[in-house]
C-alpha cells in the first residue's frame, strides 16, 4: 500500500485532523505516501480566465496544507492533492486511473446518538462504488498497532488473488495474528470450506459459526475476539447486502468502534 488517499472536508475540522493523523501513523508503519485530498470545482473556461481556476486550485492547496501544520508528519511523505471535479465520486476514480491508489481512508460518522449514520452520503457512496480497498476509522480514533485481526468470510474460494494484498501488507508490517471467522449460512456450499492457498497461509486460527447472515456472525463474535481491526469483503450479494443498497449506512444496521478494512470482490457471491 504505497499510495494512501485520505479525503478531507467530509467532516468537521477536528475530526478531519484526527483522521489525517491516523493515516500518517498508519502510513509510517506500512511505508506509504499519504495524499490528502480536497475537491475544487473549476469555473467554465468560456466564462473565466485560466488564472482564476489556478487561483482556486492554489486556495485548495493552502487549505490542505493548513491542516498539515496541525499534525505530526513523522517523516511520512504527505502530498496536498487538490482534485478538480464536481465531487469525490468523480475526482478520485479519475486520479486513480493515473496514479494507482492502494487504499482510501474514510471516517465513520460521529458517535453522537443523535446521528443515526455510521457512514454518510459521500463516504457511503465511495465505499459502494469504488474498487479501491477502504479503511474506515471511527471518530477521533487514535492509532495503535494492529496485533489482532478478525477476518470474516462465508467462502474460502477466492476469485482475485490480489484482493488479499492489503491485509497481507498489514500483517507483515505489524506481525499480526488473524482469526478467520467463517459463517455458515443457508447458502453455504461444501466447497466453501476449502481455503485456497493464499488465504490459508495468512490464518493464525479458525472458527466457524452458523448464522442467518455473515453480518450476524460478525456481531456475535466481535466482542469475544476483541480485535484491533475487522476485515471483511464487499461482495455483490450476501454479507452486508442491505448495507450496500443505499449510499448511507445506518448505525442500527452496522457500527464498528475499531478500524474496518473492506476488501473488494474477492469471494464467491
Amino acid at each position: 500500500m504505497k499510495n494512501i488517499l485520505v479525503p478531507l472536508g467530509l467532516s468537521e475540522n477536528s475530526v478531519s485532523i484526527a483522521r489525517l493523523q491516523y493515516t500518517i501513523d498508519f502510513a509510517k508503519e506500512i511505508g506509504g505516501t499519504v495524499y490528502a485530498v480536497q475537491v475544487f470545482k473549476e469555473l467554465p473556461r468560456s466564462g473565466s480566465l485560466p488564472s482564476v481556476n489556478e487561483t482556486l486550485k492554489n486556495i485548495s492547496v493552502t487549505t490542505i496544507e493548513e491542516k498539515f501544520a496541525q499534525v505530526n508528519k513523522k517523516g511520512v511523505d504527505i502530498i496536498a492533492l487538490p482534485l478538480e471535479g464536481d465531487d469525490l465520486l468523480e475526482a478520485i476514480p479519475e486520479f486513480n486511473l493515473k496514479h494507482s491508489i492502494d487504499l482510501i481512508v474514510l471516517g465513520a460518522e460521529s458517535h453522537d446518538i443523535k446521528n443515526p449514520y455510521f457512514l454518510g452520503q459521500t463516504s457511503g457512496s465511495l465505499l459502494k462504488k469504488t474498487e479501491i480497498p477502504v479503511l474506515v476509522i471511527p471518530e477521533n480514533y487514535i492509532f495503535q498497532p494492529i496485533s489482532k485481526v478478525l477476518m470474516a468470510i462465508k467462502s474460502g474460494v477466492i476469485k482475485k488473488q490480489k484482493s488479499l494484498n492489503p491485509i497481507k501488507e498489514i500483517l507483515n508490517a505489524f506481525n499480526s495474528d488473524v482469526k478467520l471467522l467463517q459463517v455458515k449460512t443457508k447458502e453455504f456450499l461444501p466447497e466453501d470450506v476449502e481455503f485456497q492457498k493464499d488465504l490459508a497461509e495468512i490464518i493464525t486460527s479458525y472458527k466457524s459459526s452458523e448464522n442467518a447472515t455473515l453480518f450476524h456472525g460478525v456481531l456475535e463474535h466481535l466482542n469475544e475476539n476483541n480485535p484491533d481491526l475487522l476485515c471483511v469483503f464487499r461482495r455483490r450479494r450476501g454479507f452486508f447486502a442491505k448495507l450496500w443498497e443505499e449510499n448511507t449506512i445506518l448505525k442500527k444496521d452496522f457500527e464498528s468502534r475499531i478500524p474496518l478494512l473492506i476488501l473488494k470482490g474477492a469471494l464467491r457471491d
